[in-house]
């Protein structure tokens, strides 16, 4: 069963269909072959079951929020603001990459939407200022991860829904990780630097005056943090409710910087239902195909042989990130977290791993398969960006940011309490 499985979910991948349909095509397959019942017939119930869920109402304002940001302003006088305080560290600008995206992840629960931003307003001067073309690539692919790590974070929703994980705990565990892994970012690109001095570029000065000038440039978006984050832990809106709160924030941004216009509102709204409409639908495949599954008995037989394998906690752990580190180069991220985490999940917490700090390994882990190829989203959008040379450029320039997520999963394998710390003073 699991052979014919992972033959058909090999196969739909090679023929370059889209997530949703290679998910949704799989599970009608395994139906067909390996059940008596026509399990078909409880996909209207399963869509209807998996999208009414409220905390699945935050997906789509999360991503209207980072569309409004984007087409705001904030990033450039946000990236301003990072190249006065952060150009004068070995690598330059590319810790204003690392900079900018990490602040605005505190706005946008989106990976993607965080390296499109940051890499827009930084692509044209990897030329400028004579940068090592890879390695700038790379900071902005890995940059960009930090979007599902700090909080909002679209993909802790997901996460807490799918194993009954309190999100306002989660929100709280990946901030000191988020910053910790910003930090092992800027302390790569600096050593590197320090080895290679050319690749760091023209340095760039700024006195202390410019610094202070351009810390208003800097309050936007903390400003939506504390409105989205602040308003969960202040009581008085759920996480659902706090993303409408920073939507209503983010446009009046907008409006205070002259960019809220009609034909920016209908662009925003557009680009948000086509993702919104793209992330629902895998979404539903994904849990319809987990329906199929446990339907036909395959999630319960590798829940026991993963159960039966006999494992300590850290040789299970390192199993896991094996597992993840392989799969995230063939799957895309939304599908393997949906897929995956229903069989794994139970298995780790079984062992006595916190489900808060799982769930934080867990976007790690889902933050290396967006820079690992061939399907690396963050690859493609910085690709995108570029508008020129190969794909192997970014590639090349994300790898050594692997092993800095690496050893941050190593350090929180060591020191759970990096991750577990902040949720329980508010405990």
């Amino acid at each position: 069963m699991l052979t014919v499985t992972l033959a058909l979910l090999l196969a739909l991948i090679a023929l370059a269909l889209p997530v949703a349909a290679v998910l949704g095509v799989l599970g009608l397959l395994l139906d067909q072959i390996f059940s008596n019942m026509p399990l078909s017939r409880a996909m209207g119930e399963v869509a209807w079951s998996t999208s009414k869920d409220f905390l699945l109402v935050a997906i789509p304002m999360f991503i209207l929020l980072g569309e409004i940001l984007l087409r705001a302003g904030i990033a450039e006088r946000m990236y301003a603001a990072m190249v006065k305080w952060l150009s004068w560290i070995p690598g330059g600008l590319m810790h204003s990459n690392i900079g900018a995206c990490a602040v605005f992840a505190a706005t946008s629960g989106s990976s993607v939407a965080t390296a499109a931003t940051v890499g827009t307003v930084a692509l044209p001067l990897i030329r400028k200022h004579g940068y090592n073309e890879r390695l700038f690539l790379g900071t902005l692919a890995a940059g960009g991860t930090l979007g599902i790590l700090i909080p909002p974070s679209i993909n802790m929703i997901i996460y807490a829904v799918l194993t009954d994980t309190s999100i306002p705990k989660l929100y709280l565990a990946g901030i000191i990780p988020g910053v910790g892994l910003a930090g092992l970012f800027m302390l790569l690109v600096a050593v590197v630097c320090l080895v290679k001095p050319a690749w760091g570029g023209k340095r760039l000065s700024s006195n202390w005056a410019e610094r202070i000038a351009s810390l208003p440039n800097l309050l936007p978006p903390l400003g939506i943090f504390l409105v989205v984050v602040g308003s969960i832990y202040a009581g008085f809106a759920t996480p659902t409710e706090a993303a409408s709160l920073g939507v209503v924030a983010a446009l009046g941004l907008a409006w205070a910087y002259g960019r809220l216009s009609l034909s920016m509102l209908r662009e925003v709204l557009e680009n948000t239902m086509r993702t919104t409409s793209m992330v629902m639908l895998i979404i539903v495949a994904a849990y319809f195909l987990n329906f199929i599954l446990s339907a036909i008995g395959l999630s319960a037989l590798l829940t026991d042989f993963i159960s039966g394998l006999g494992l300590s906690k850290m040789q299970m752990l390192i199993a896991v990130v094996v597992f993840y580190l392989v799969l995230g180069c063939f799957m895309e991220t939304l599908s393997m977290m949906i897929t995956t985490i229903p069989i794994v999940a139970p298995v780790m917490f079984q062992l006595g791993f916190d489900p808060v700090w799982y769930g934080i390994v867990m976007v790690i882990l889902i933050e290396m398969a967006l820079i690992t190829p061939p399907v690396g989203l963050n690859l493609f959008v910085v690709q995108s960006l570029r508008k020129h040379g190969a794909l192997n450029d970014v590639i090349a320039g994300a790898l050594p940011f692997v092993l800095a997520m690496l050893g941050a999963i190593a350090l929180l394998a060591f020191f759970p309490g990096i991750a577990l710390w902040l949720p329980a003073q508010f405990e």
